[in-house]
């Protein structure tokens, strides 16, 4: 691996993942929510109980209970689980993290990981996630990502430093807890005005760790792209081309 090997790795995704520890109000605004499809794909038959880890301010998490089920959230930051319990103050909301989540064992149907697995240790997570599930149960990983097969789209993503943008070869790593991994992948379009893509890419962990002189440089250059380049006007209605990809496995 380049860049001094998956150790340092592992650290720079523990410094980009700590960027998420404050602004929840700020994250749960700006960022898109999940198609209806995800969860329904996601969910097997005669689920009761769901347990959302990285559940951030609850975006995936409101779709679970949506679909009737007794879900927990678990985030390591509690600014955002203070977003959570302000939208769904029935979820039991508790600091965690996907490898030491605290909840009890056998006791969950479906573990869900929406926008967080590439900041776990995947196979730490694996461990816990069986632990907490029932037999056969399911661990669901879902990621919300832009649509780069648009060419506006892959521009944007670049000078958004919107790393998170999926090789088509992607699967995600899952412990040997888990087996019969398969994918479901949605497209869809989130509608936004220029001002919500500026304020989106001030919710990337690349923004977040920033200096204020690269952060000056991004909204800059967002701004010539959006306003002077594709013509938008301010407070104009954008469809913004997405993919959510939807992964699952039953434990073995």
């Amino acid at each position: 691996m380049a860049g001094g090997g998956p150790k340092l790795h592992q650290t720079r995704r523990k410094e980009l993942g700590a960027s998420f520890q404050d602004g929840g109000e700020h994250y749960d605004r700006v960022r898109p929510g999940y198609p209806a499809d995800s969860a329904d794909w996601l969910i097997p038959a005669g689920a009761r109980d769901a347990a959302d880890v990285g559940a951030g301010t609850g975006k995936f998490t409101a779709l679970l209970v949506a679909r009737g089920l007794a879900t927990a959230a678990v985030d390591p930051s509690a600014d955002m689980l203070d977003q959570l319990r302000a939208a769904l103050p029935g979820v039991p909301a508790t600091v965690g993290t996907a490898e030491h989540t605290g909840l009890p064992a056998s006791a969950f149907d479906l573990v869900t990981a929406a926008q967080a697995w590439h900041w776990c240790e995947p196979l730490q997570a694996s461990t816990e996630a069986a632990r907490i599930l029932r037999p056969h149960g399911v661990l669901g990983l879902i990621w919300n990502q832009l649509d780069t097969s648009v060419p506006w789209v892959h521009r944007l993503s670049r000078i958004m430093h919107a790393g998170d943008v999926h090789k088509p070869s992607f699967r995600p790593p899952v412990g040997p807890e888990f087996g019969g991994l398969e994918s479901h992948l949605t497209r869809w379009e989130d509608p936004v005005t220029p001002e919500e893509i500026l304020e989106l890419a001030k919710s990337r962990s690349y923004f977040l760790r920033a200096g204020e002189a690269t952060r000056a440089k991004v909204l800059a250059n967002l701004q010539w792209y959006l306003y002077e380049h594709l013509g938008h006007g301010p407070g104009e209605t954008l469809d913004l081309p997405y993919l959510t990809q939807s992964w699952r496995a039953v434990k073995v």
